[in-house]
């Protein structure tokens, strides 16, 4: 377990993805460390590694189907989807709330994996895990690259992780001296 999530780590290292300075994450929380997925996943090698690691963990779990939140989960879920030999569709962002679109379908009792980069609260995830229960599918697992939750959300189905790494989190109305004195980096996630 220690040398998947140290392999994990020295690949975001390796690819700079691992960003240090004042960041407000998608959540609305502010951290000094920010997980740049992208940057990882412009290395093939990288994902094709980080899809096996997450095969491994996701051996005992049967799915038909990938599904990704757009941005994050898109490449790594297409990877994952390929190395296992399953269908691969994603969700997009429709006026700031996920879709399914592109005449993609879901089957009813579909077993879906839903994958995604990084997690915070959860809110992405539970967003997609609605909209697959909504179509009629049935989610089975949840992965994810990294989970910064701190042990913090509980989807109600298995909730499967490459790394686990937990910065601190702040609120925008107490933020420590040294965080508020840096100006905010907005990335992108």
């Amino acid at each position: 377990m220690k040398e998947r999530q140290d392999e994990v780590m020295q690949i975001f290292e390796e690819s700079g993805a691992l960003l240090k300075g004042h960041f407000v994450l998608r959540s609305g929380l502010h951290s000094g460390h920010f997980f740049q997925c992208a940057l990882v996943c412009q290395m093939m090698n990288h994902v094709t590694r980080l899809a096996e690691l997450t095969l491994e963990k996701l051996k005992n779990i049967e799915f038909e189907t990938v599904v990704a939140p757009a941005m994050g989960g898109l490449v790594i879920g297409q990877e994952i989807a390929r190395l296992s030999g399953k269908r691969f569709i994603f969700l997009e962002k429709v006026d700031g709330n996920l879709a399914l679109r592109r005449g993609f379908k879901i089957r009813p009792t579909e077993k879906i994996l839903i994958t995604e980069d990084v997690v915070t609260r959860g809110g992405r995830v539970r967003e997609a895990i609605d909209i697959v229960h909504n179509l009629g599918g049935k989610p089975v697992a949840v992965s994810v690259i990294v989970d910064r939750s701190d042990d913090g959300v509980d989807f109600g189905i298995p909730f499967l992780h490459l790394s686990a790494l937990s910065f601190p989190t702040y609120r925008a109305n107490d933020l420590p001296d040294e965080l508020a004195s840096i100006p905010v980096t907005q990335p992108g996630s």
